[in-house]
């Protein structure tokens, strides 16, 4: 009987997400270790007594783990388990959308640069042998944005591992993803600038267009179009449905579901705000001498470093559990 209801809950939350997606048709999708620990923290609570899926991700994380790595109680055995959950989270989601799926390096390596090489290979290697053998061409390593993330990225590339600058604040460090590391895409945190830009002038908000946060990912959108970098603008981390309208005309954007839903309830017009043509026409006349730096990127990139390394081990102290 109790299986019997495990099933059922386990279907039932996987026709939400598929109906979600189904609803609102994305084309790509991201994790980081935030995100993975609040999956598992609602799985954990939605299954009452039993926890099946939460159980069973948990498993099979630890099971490669062991089977990969013979040193019990070791640094690597505990990496594999969480790149192998990590991992197991983006095959989910790589079978309810079309394209990329951005997967996070551990954010413990954002100065690390031969660790962060090796486990972004590890990372591509375990999707290829789960089955997903286009991992390259789906796949994006999220690398934070330090100066060491740009030697990453830039590194990645030439084995044709593509990346996600995230933890991205500042046309400073936009322009080093491009100009250093090549970056495929970068992921500028539009709300977490604004928040910055609110404290330090010690204001409850802004009138949206003065906003920080959109107008900084709207300078580095015309200055990548005006000096021919390929690179996408993905902005991401938005605070309201307002932020999300002002970039309309982005690359990309990564919109949660409830924004999603705003957007697809309002019956205002939606009119294109950031436009590659007219972007060439913007104040920058030459490339940006990327040794340039930025209060605001520094703060909020080491801000952002803590907080996902203060989840990973959290994710971590669920998995020493689970493999002792």
């Amino acid at each position: 009987m109790h299986r019997r209801r495990d099933r059922q809950q386990n279907n039932e939350n996987t026709n939400k997400i598929k109906k979600a997606m189904k609803l609102y048709k994305p084309t790509d999708a991201t994790t980081n270790p935030s995100l993975v620990l609040k999956a598992l923290d609602k799985l954990k609570s939605d299954e009452a007594k039993t926890n099946a899926e939460y159980d069973k991700i948990l498993n099979v994380a630890c099971d490669y783990a062991k089977e990969k790595c013979n040193k019990k109680d070791s640094d690597e055995l505990l990496g594999l388990a969480l790149d192998r959950i990590a991992v197991e989270f983006g095959l989910r989601i790589m079978q309810l959308i079309p394209g990329n799926i951005s997967t996070e390096l551990d954010a413990r390596l954002s100065f690390d640069p031969k660790q962060s090489v090796q486990r972004a290979e590890r990372i591509i290697a375990m999707y290829e042998e789960l089955g997903v053998k286009d991992a390259k061409e789906r796949v994006l390593i999220k690398v934070a944005s330090t100066w060491e993330g740009f030697q990453v990225c830039k590194q990645l590339k030439t084995k044709g591992i593509r990346c996600n600058m995230t933890l991205l604040f500042s046309i400073w460090q936009a322009a080093a993803a491009a100009q250093i590391g090549g970056a495929y895409l970068i992921s500028p945190f539009v709300g977490r600038i604004t928040d910055w830009y609110k404290k330090e002038k010690g204001v409850s908000g802004f009138a949206i267009k003065d906003d920080p946060g959109p107008k900084s990912v709207e300078a580095i959108y015309k200055y990548y179009k005006k000096f021919g970098f390929k690179t996408i603008v993905m902005g991401a981390s938005f605070r309201n449905k307002e932020q999300i309208v002002a970039l309309a005309g982005c690359d990309r954007l990564t919109i949660a579901p409830q924004f999603l839903k705003e957007l697809q309830d309002s019956h205002d017009s939606l009119p294109r705000k950031l436009d590659p043509e007219t972007a060439k026409d913007c104040e920058f006349q030459k490339e940006l001498d990327v040794t340039e730096k930025d209060a605001m990127a520094t703060e909020k990139l080491a801000e952002g470093i803590r907080l996902f390394a203060a989840d990973t081990i959290k994710l971590e102290n669920i998995l020493k559990t689970k493999l002792a």
